[in-house]
């Protein structure tokens, strides 16, 4: 499906502080959590959901204050994800670039460019994402470019692959080449002539993310809707540490939702084992053996999401006094919670299955989305290159790399 309007976004709700934010989407996870298996199986985009989103004001806590912004904490912006993953991990996934391109704005941005982007953003507007290329030799090899124009603006032209949130969004920031060499991010307008989305992933999982591809065909862009991407990496930045954060929070936020789920099923609808019965334990739920396997599942989950509130405070801390120190040591901290928190999501969503019983594996339960969102999601960037900068912090004091990948 090749979608040719833009999903415009209702006017929004202005959320006042972190409080306020924790119990918005604490509320819409309970919403989001009841069709989330229905979605997946009918791959049903959240469009209506996305539209509850926008409404709620949580695309707009990281505003800055001075720009009528809740201006939450990493820790709040943190638990925000994990909540909404732990009832639905596509539509968590949709919303990650939104917040990583309004950092982009709060580092980079003019005054006029944050006061335009902010205003619209605190009015629901929904930012997506045009990064990733598919076929290049790597991850950093950009192909699209910006060519400037006489008038001073730029065309943009290039293909673009795995875009979430591109086809729900209402502007989408666009990784690309000026004639210098250098990263830019243009934002660009969802319905601007030009630009084609087109709704082709077909992953295992997440798969209502719509994350597909976008084809730019010389879009016309001014020079004031560019940010200068490049300069991000130059001195101390939290840019990477934020956006794996946010991806590490998606990765607890399955583990827990797995979790939950296994509870469920045990205690309504598991079989004891015959050999538990004759024992004398007449339920699934009272099996020693699985008791103890819950709670070491509980301990994964409980290290990942203590893993990532640590992490949170150290990038909250850097930002209060950010030197090269902070900056490192808050990517460790994210690093190791990343790691954590992805290798949690895929053994307890495998796990789910295990204490459940054979019955967890009729499709009809439809609980191997959790697995697959989990396989699907953790796949983003390898833990072993975290693992590896981790090591050498640690060994040799080595701050790891300016990459916006950790």
């Amino acid at each position: 499906m090749t979608a040719t309007v833009p999903y415009l976004s209702p006017p929004a709700h202005v959320i006042a502080d972190d409080a306020e934010a924790l119990a918005v989407a604490a509320e819409l996870a309970e919403l989001f959590r009841p069709e989330a298996a229905y979605r997946d199986a009918e791959r049903r985009l959240p469009e209506q959901e996305l539209g509850e989103l926008s409404a709620s004001g949580l695309l707009g806590v990281t505003v800055p204050a001075e720009y009528g912004g809740a201006d939450v904490r990493q820790e709040t912006l943190t638990e925000i994800f994990r909540l909404l993953a732990s009832a639905d991990a596509s539509l968590a996934q949709i919303p990650q670039s939104h917040f990583v391109y309004v950092n982009v704005l709060r580092r980079h941005g003019t005054d006029e460019q944050r006061k335009f982007f902010f205003g619209e953003i605190l009015a629901g507007a929904r930012l997506g994402n045009a990064q990733s290329e598919a076929g290049t030799r790597h991850v950093q090899d950009i192909r699209t470019r910006l060519e400037p124009l006489g008038d001073g603006s730029y065309l943009l032209t290039g293909t673009k692959d795995y875009c979430t949130g591109a086809l729900f969004a209402d502007w989408i920031p666009v990784l690309a080449r000026a004639e210098d060499g250098e990263p830019h991010v243009a934002y660009v307008p969802r319905d601007a002539e030009g630009v084609t989305v087109v709704d082709d992933w077909d992953g295992m999982g997440q798969r209502t993310t719509a994350s597909g591809t976008v084809r730019l065909a010389a879009v016309r862009v001014p020079a004031d809707r560019i940010l200068p991407h490049h300069l991000t990496f130059r001195g101390p930045q939290l840019h990477g540490a934020v956006a794996q954060l946010l991806h590490a929070a998606i990765d607890a936020g399955i583990a827990d939702g797995a979790l939950g789920e296994a509870v469920a099923f045990v205690r309504t609808k598991s079989r004891p084992w015959f050999e538990g019965v004759e024992a004398g334990y007449p339920e699934a739920f009272d099996d020693p053996l699985l008791i103890q396997r819950f709670g070491e599942l509980a301990v994964q989950v409980r290290a990942a999401e203590a893993l990532l509130s640590s992490a949170s405070r150290a990038v909250d801390a850097a930002r209060a006094d950010l030197t090269d120190d902070t900056a490192a040591e808050a990517s460790i901290a994210v690093a190791a919670a990343k790691v954590t928190a992805g290798k949690a999501a895929v053994e307890v969503a495998d796990a789910l299955f295990e204490v459940s019983g054979t019955r967890s594996a009729l499709a009809s339960h439809r609980l191997d989305r959790y697995w697959r969102d989990a396989r699907t999601h953790t796949l983003h960037d390898p833990a072993r290159w975290k693992i590896q900068h981790i090591g050498r912090h640690t060994l040799h004091g080595t701050r790891p790399p300016r990459h916006g990948l950790l």
